[in-house]
């Protein structure tokens, strides 16, 4: 599919009532549609992948058509240049997160970013991070302990950011991590139990969320805790 028809069929999906709904989720970007992410990705599926599509789509600046570059896009073409312009262009969570879970953790450039952008002031772009963070713990079965091991000491100093997007996804990643094995959640536990000693609203929040969860029955007996 071209450009055009992928933007004329994601226009006829267009439930303009479901906007005001996106919106009480913190979904307020413009030139947005109201299509769901179930027919975004049966689109997606549609067309097929393609870099070029992808790279058309972002272009429209079209709230839903940029889901769906993620989707089509082919990780092994995607360059650290074009993951830096993707992620200044995020202007909202839900784009900045697929992104994320469809493409970018899928790419060889997914581990250097989330260091690199977790320092980054733009709140979306530091929210790329973590949610990168997230996604690759989630996805990436093979990757090792030590991998993660980084990312805990980011995830502490970055903590005390107050702003929503930033610390759920701070949030996101540290229960994620976590949750991948035994060992990765006792490092865990103990990061948030540092954040609970920082003079920080927003740090003592990730700490407690987190904490509920990975000290939490369910979670201690799937990995043997």
């Amino acid at each position: 599919m071209k450009c055009k028809e992928v933007v004329a069929e994601l226009k006829s999906l267009a439930k303009p009532g479901a906007v005001e709904g996106m919106a009480r989720f913190g979904i307020t970007a413009g030139n947005t549609l109201g299509v769901s992410v179930p027919d975004m990705r049966k689109l997606a599926k549609k067309a097929g992948k393609s870099h070029e599509l992808a790279l058309a789509l972002w272009n429209t600046g079209i709230h839903e058509a940029r889901i769906v570059a993620g989707m089509v896009d082919v990780p092994g073409e995607v360059t650290p240049a074009q993951m830096d312009e993707w992620a200044a262009g995020f202007d909202s969570w839900d784009v900045c997160d697929q992104v994320c879970m469809n493409l970018f953790d899928k790419t060889s450039f997914a581990w250097d970013k989330c260091i690199e952008w977790s320092s980054h002031d733009e709140e979306f772009v530091k929210r790329a991070a973590f949610a990168l963070m997230a996604c690759l713990a989630w996805h990436d079965k093979g990757a090792p302990d030590r991998a993660f091991k980084p990312f805990f000491a980011v995830m502490v100093r970055e903590s005390t950011d107050e702003r929503n997007f930033v610390k759920k996804a701070v949030n996101w990643a540290l229960r994620q991590i976590g949750k991948r094995n035994a060992s990765l959640n006792r490092q865990a536990i103990a990061t948030a139990e540092k954040m609970l000693k920082l003079d920080s609203k927003s740090a003592r929040w990730i700490a407690r969320d987190a904490l509920r969860e990975l000290k939490g029955e369910a979670v201690q007996k799937r990995l043997g805790g």
